[in-house]
């Protein structure tokens, strides 16, 4: 429920609806103090200003205020005079007057010597924040001035200047001595919508003063910082200036315009009853334009034929109001309307009139009779036409750039076209299936676009009524359309929260934008630089400037860069500075040269030392855009075995600790193993069939033998030779020794043939131990 820095900036103070507070060491993240004692939520918390005073008050809503003390660790007091909730604590500048404001509508001053309250100061106001003047600060010098200056400051006041913010959204300034009021503000510059619940918090529910003199720091109940400052000229009256108004939530923006052509300021209708104008340069809230009682639905800009910037803003309590920006003040008031109003449209041209569309069917046409340049109270405006032109609600209007015409777009699917100032129905455009949200002319055509429920933007020529293109693409209704480029683009905006960029003669949608959470109800387009805003359901306003010719002057910068890069390359390449060469093909993401030059590499002598140089000099990032060229390479039988290489290279000089640190590395290296391990496999079986040629090569003799176990294989193979050799001479000499005793003798029988053969085996078996024996000879 709140916190509080010490002084020293060590300690961190805390408090909660557990009815604890606890005090922590910033630097260490622990507990150092846990005190308990509150009865209810401990709804405020702060430490002495002095650091030399270990003390912390908290305030509860058991309406009491507690003094801890840090080094005994205990509570040292108990204040008890609040009959409610106390909300804000400060301590005075001397360090002994302690200041609580409760929801009791009093500011209590206590006595920090004995504790006892010193007085009462009735504010008849539930406070949020006390804070105190300081004596040197800003505030206090004006204040002090002007107070001598009116006779109500004493030569010697002792009294303590305090400023006090509460529900009725005003700053208030006092003095304790004799308890009197010395500021009031007249209004309060808090915005509140009439939905809220009447129980809902209003007004301020904080306030600081900041230092450096940056004046005092309000903060309202809908998010909004509200920055004041003394006024500059005192010779009147003391007065407090807004500063800057900072709003942190915006709810559902509706409608949006540019106020000037120089697009500085940006006027904005949310679901509140105020116009919201934002000053572009700072996104700060310039004003509010407060005057409707109920939620503003849609509103437009211009500027008068004597230089006036006006706001024309259509409600739900059935009016229009005419707003002149310099003055921030109402103007003009046109009450007719028996519905919400939810479109209007100034005149381009002639700049004197405006038209309304309500959600009682009709189109009404207001002139500017009355207006003058010191009007005081707004005038009651005229309508000098009045048609019902539709079925439904209307919920766009547009008139023509030369003020001759003024479409409507409504709910019952269709857009038509009238003649002003008589509001005669020219032509009507039937084809949406769908309600029509929004209409707008061409700025050089004679043709209008609509965007439609049905997902569509169409555009219709207005000469006949036909329908020249349908552009779809959006994935719900399509809310706003605004052409662009003198009629050859346009953007729409949708329910589906995209922003689409169109071309007109292509029916192309050149890009896409996903920056909205929700529906986009609100498009603003520049007049000078075509600089685009939009907003929508997610509060969000979202700024967006023509970005094509500086995306062409860099698309031009790049290829010139990369023109210089790649001769660098070049050079590199022919003075066989391959470490620079790599680097430059990785930073131009040249995959194709920086295979090559590894290519290169592995086909040099020592090409080990000479990747390890060139990988040696890169970063963790390049290292992840090589992996992922490698793992492209690994995936081709031909280009996988320099890709191995470099891996094998890469993989020895980075450690697997700062492997694994490189972002992606995961999901590339399981893109590598199954590749490898086919590859490995494949090597394999060309390894295992290359053993069978070399035993071909070593049985044909063929292979020298250059190792001792050859030397003794080959001796081996030399011995069965002449092995071998003798038995051939040995069975020769024995066959021409028998061939004379068997050419005389005829042949036997079929025994003396087989006995024949048996001595023939005899003589085999002598044959072979002859053969057996020339080893032993030799």
């Amino acid at each position: 429920m709140g916190m509080a820095c010490h002084g020293s900036g060590g300690l961190l103070a805390t408090s909660g609806a557990d009815r604890k507070v606890l005090v922590w060491d910033v630097d260490g993240g622990f507990c150092t103090h846990y005190f308990k004692g509150h009865k209810g939520v401990v709804t405020s918390i702060m430490f002495h200003p002095d650091v030399n005073k270990s003390l912390l008050f908290s305030g509860s809503d058991d309406t009491t205020v507690r003094v801890w003390d840090l080094l005994a660790k205990k509570c040292v007091a108990v204040l008890e005079k609040h009959f409610s909730a106390v909300s804000s604590m400060a301590v005075s500048e001397d360090g002994w007057t302690l200041l609580s404001a409760g929801r009791d509508k009093v500011v209590n001053l206590w006595d920090l010597h004995d504790y006892r309250c010193k007085s009462t100061i009735p504010t008849y106001e539930v406070l949020e924040a006390v804070c105190i003047v300081y004596s040197g600060s800003q505030f206090a010098s004006s204040l002090g001035a002007f107070l001598q200056q009116s006779g109500k400051k004493k030569s010697r006041s002792t009294g303590i200047y305090f400023i006090t913010a509460g529900e009725r959204g005003i700053v208030r300034i006092w003095t304790s001595e004799g308890a009197v009021c010395l500021y009031e503000q007249k209004s309060s510059d808090v915005t509140v919508s009439s939905a809220e619940d009447e129980d809902s918090t209003r007004g301020f529910t904080s306030a600081v003063t900041l230092p450096l003199d940056q004046g005092l720091l309000c903060v309202t109940a809908d998010q909004q910082f509200l920055f004041y400052s003394p006024a500059e000229h005192l010779e009147e009256k003391w007065s407090l200036k807004l500063t800057k108004r900072l709003v942190g939530f915006n709810d559902e923006i509706v409608d949006m315009k540019f106020l000037d052509e120089e697009e500085q300021y940006l006027a904005v209708a949310t679901n509140l009853e105020q116009v919201r104008v934002y000053d572009l340069s700072s996104m700060s809230c310039s004003y509010v334009l407060a005057g409707h009682t109920d939620t503003i639905l849609c509103l437009d800009t211009s500027i008068s034929s004597n230089g006036r910037r006006l706001i024309l803003t259509g409600s739900k309590d059935n009016s229009v109001r005419l707003w002149e920006s310099e003055r921030r003040c109402c103007i003009g008031l046109g009450i007719g309307h028996m519905g919400a109003v939810g479109a209007v449209a100034f005149s381009k041209k002639c700049r004197d009139f405006f038209v309304s569309g309500s959600s009682d069917r009709t189109i009404k046409v207001w002139n500017f009779d009355g207006l003058s340049d010191d009007i005081e109270e707004p005038i009651s405006l005229k309508a000098k036409a009045v048609v019902a032109a539709h079925d439904k609600d209307i919920n766009s209007l547009a008139v023509a750039p030369n003020d001759s015409l003024v479409c409507s777009g409504s709910q019952d699917r269709t857009a038509c076209v009238w003649r002003l100032p008589e509001l005669v129905l020219v032509v009507k455009f039937t084809g949406h299936k769908r309600g029509i949200w929004c209409v707008e002319f061409s700025p050089v055509d004679q043709c209008v676009i609509t965007a439609s429920g049905d997902k569509t933007v169409k555009i219709w020529a207005i000469a006949d009524g036909s329908c020249l293109k349908t552009f779809e693409g959006h994935t719900s209704s399509v809310l706003r359309a605004s052409f662009l480029t003198r009629g050859t683009q346009f953007v729409s905006c949708g329910a589906d929260g995209l922003f689409k960029l169109w071309t007109i003669k292509t029916n192309e949608c050149i890009s896409t934008y996903d920056q909205h959470e929700d529906k986009v109800w609100a498009l603003a387009v520049g007049k000078k630089t075509e600089m685009l805003a939009t907003g929508g359901s997610d509060a969000v306003i979202n700024l967006w400037h023509d970005s094509t010719a500086a995306e062409k002057e860099e698309a031009f910068r790049k290829e010139e860069e990369g023109v210089l890069r790649g001769q660098e390359l070049e050079n590199a390449l022919l003075d066989a500075e391959y470490t620079k060469a790599i680097q430059i093909a990785l930073e131009l993401r040249r995959p194709r040269k920086l295979f090559e030059l590894f290519s290169e590499l592995c086909r040099k002598r020592e090409a080990g030392d000479h990747i390890d140089k060139a990988l040696h000099a890169l970063g963790k990032e390049e290292f992840l855009l090589l992996f992922e060229y490698i793992r492209e390479w690994n995936t081709k039988p031909k280009l996988c075995h320099v890709a191995q290489s470099v891996l094998f290279r890469a993989f020895n000089i980075l450690p697997p600790t700062e492997i694994i640190e490189i972002k992606g590395i995961s999901e590339l290296l399981e893109g590598l193993i199954p590749y490898s391990q086919r590859h490995f496999s494949r090597i394999d079986r060309l390894i295992r069939s290359t053993f069978l040629l070399d035993y071909t090569l070593l049985r044909m003799s063929v292979i020298e033998p250059t190792t001792q176990d050859d030397l003794k294989t080959r001796s081996l193979l030399h011995s069965e030779k002449n092995m071998e050799d003798n038995a051939e001479e040995d069975q020769k000499q024995v066959s021409e020794e028998q061939k004379p005793k068997a050419s005389g003798k005829k042949r036997k029988s079929h025994k003396s043939g087989d006995h024949s053969r048996s001595h023939k085996k005899v003589k085999d078996s002598s044959t072979h131990a002859n053969t057996a024996a020339v080893p032993l000879q030799a």
